[in-house]
């Protein structure tokens, strides 16, 4: 028996970081070589900074060098470099145009390394709704998948760079605070406590970015929602005279996505004010500590505020990052989890460990459906119960029955679309479950009640099932399904559909369509209400099509009484998911 994934229990959340969901291996490099820039330009910051001691102290010659310009004196001569003011300066302008092509390069690794998390994680968030099983897949909300694979991780990118900015600012404060150990270490260490008291003093404001956060997802999916909706609808929208409820629907969503930025900008902007005044008080409040209490000189005080003066902005840098990593950091979450709940569902591949798969025979094999029961989440019928049916080789059949009666399901099962919960589907000797799924779907073609085609050239969306196949191939498939009029358009095959075909009427989008699934050469067709919203003409050279396919290769036509349907040998009726009845014809 086998069971299939379904998704009626939901996964718990998972919190996993960059490096655990798109993998160590493809982001080491861009992260050591970011690390390595961002502590050289951290570096060379720290050693501008210091030197100010010597330079200050070359401005007064009458001063002996003691202490910390003494020591600076002796080192400078040792690689000689006189304590004089000219080489100095030039020293210290040197180590700034270091400082500065080493932070252009670390720039350059950091985009390096958010480019290949972000598109690690995209790429590994499609590849895992692309292997998905169908049924997760058809319990998903399309636009929600889609939000998050375009907005919500395009969110993740902005909390990557930001990550990069705490980091690098981060790296920075830190060589400044040892420089600053260097020539005032009470007043560093002083600075640096109150520091730390203000990044946990804005703890709960973290906090709470991570909540607007996750409002802000919801109202950009929301937004993602009705504009994909609405123009999918716009046709319904104008005709039903909806256009200005179709309007307040997107401004309402608009308006809520407004008002989660608005609140994040506000507490940014207030953390921001508090942030500025307390760091201008706490630098006022060092100078005079440093002035009349320890009686520090200028060569010393100068230094120490020209430190102030650059680590409070990077202070203010860190924290706001911070804050505004933990504003993206939901949207990481929420990418993470659809990873996770579309690979904790995904088909059989082969190369995993699994039984051996059976050899399918090579053309036109006997397909038998025995004992099949489906279930899906929710539903408390199933929606195939029990079935069991045969579809000889080069047959047609019809599958009649009135809306969830069973039928499409029927037909996921024929094509190895999904598995069933029980019972099994056999083409010749070979059980169709596991790796053999997607190789027997190789060998079927389906056709939908809406064809679906690409905004691209008719060669193209052709050649989207069968991209091997040649001019000759297409030739003839256009032929067999009744849609050789492409040949004699203006552009040929070179001529562009539209989007979703829109330049080709009803008819012809599904000629079309059918002719993209013979062009695969498929041992199984199946036309799900191909022609029940075509008028008579072109039903009838969709019909006139498959008569000529007829015994060339086995057909399942699903929900036609008509024209179609009598070219049927066998008419099997379903209804609550079971066969109810099944007439035969004689085979001509």
């Amino acid at each position: 028996m086998l069971k299939a994934v379904t998704t009626s229990e939901p996964l718990p959340p998972r919190d996993e970081g960059l490096f655990a969901v798109v993998g160590r291996r493809r982001l080491a490099g861009p992260v050591v070589l970011f690390g390595l820039l961002t502590a050289l330009a951290a570096l060379t910051e720290g050693a501008g900074l210091v030197l100010l001691v010597p330079m200050l102290a070359a401005l007064d010659t009458g001063a002996a060098a003691t202490g910390l310009t003494g020591r600076m004196g002796a080192a400078l001569a040792a690689v000689g470099v006189p304590v004089q003011l000219e080489p100095l300066l030039l020293l210290f302008v040197l180590l700034v145009t270091l400082r500065a092509a080493l932070g252009m390069a670390r720039d350059l690794a950091g985009l390096r390394f958010e480019a290949a998390a972000i598109d690690g994680l995209r790429h590994r968030a499609w590849s895992a709704l692309v292997h998905c099983d169908w049924r997760t897949i058809a319990a998903l909300r399309q636009t929600d998948a889609s939000s998050l694979i375009i907005s919500s991780i395009d969110r993740v990118g902005y909390g990557v760079r930001q990550l990069i900015a705490l980091f690098a600012n981060a790296a920075t404060l830190g060589s400044i605070a040892l420089a600053g150990l260097a020539i005032a270490p009470a007043i560093v260490i002083l600075a640096g406590v109150g520091g730390v008291l203000v990044l946990l003093a804005y703890r709960g404001l973290r906090r709470r970015a991570g909540l607007l956060g996750q409002e802000l997802g919801e109202a950009y999916s929301n937004v993602h929602a009705a504009l994909i909706e609405g123009l999918g609808a716009l046709r319904l929208i104008k005709s039903f005279g909806r256009e200005q409820a179709a309007l307040e629907g997107l401004d309402d969503a608009f308006a809520r996505t407004r008002r989660a930025e608005y609140a994040f900008g506000r507490d940014t902007g207030l953390a921001r004010l508090a942030f500025q005044g307390a760091g201008a008080a706490l630098l006022a409040l060092v100078v005079w500590l440093a002035v009349r209490r320890w009686g520090m000189g200028a060569a010393a005080v100068i230094p120490t505020v020209a430190l102030f003066a650059r680590a409070l902005p990077l202070l203010g840098l860190v924290q706001e990052s911070w804050q505004n990593w933990a504003h993206a950091r939901p949207a990481l979450v929420d990418a993470v989890n659809l990873v996770h709940r579309t690979e904790a569902a995904a088909e059989h591949e082969g190369g995993r460990a699994q039984a051996p798969v059976a050899a399918i025979p090579a053309h036109l094999p006997p397909i038998v459906v025995e004992r099949v029961t489906v279930r899906h989440a929710a539903r408390a019928e199933p929606a195939l119960d029990t079935v069991s049916l045969d579809l000889p080789p080069g047959s047609i059949t019809a599958l009649l029955g009135p809306s969830g009666a069973g039928k499409s399901t029927l037909a996921d099962i024929l094509c190895g679309l999904i598995a069933p919960d029980e019972g099994e589907l056999r083409v010749g000797e070979a059980p169709i479950r596991g790796a053999a799924r997607r190789q027997w779907r190789e060998r079927v073609a389906y056709v939908q009640q809406e064809p679906v085609l690409f905004h691209a050239s008719l060669r193209e969306n052709l050649l989207w099932g069968a991209p091997a196949a040649d001019e000759a191939a297409i030739a003839a498939a256009l032929r067999a399904a009744s849609a050789d009029f492409a040949l004699a358009l203006p552009e040929g095959l070179d001529t562009v559909v539209g989007d979703r075909g829109a330049r080709l009427s009803g008819g012809e989008r599904q000629r079309i369509a059918l002719a993209r699934g013979l062009l695969r050469a498929p041992d199984l067709l199946i036309l799900d209400e191909v022609t029940s919203a075509l008028d008579s003409a072109n039903e009838a050279a969709v019909t006139d099509a498959i008569r000529r396919l007829k015994g060339s290769l086995t057909i399942v036509i699903i929900g036609h009484r008509g024209a179609l349907a009598e070219l049927a040998e066998r008419r099997i009726t379903l209804a609550a998911g079971r066969v109810c009845d099944g007439t035969f014809a004689a085979r001509g």
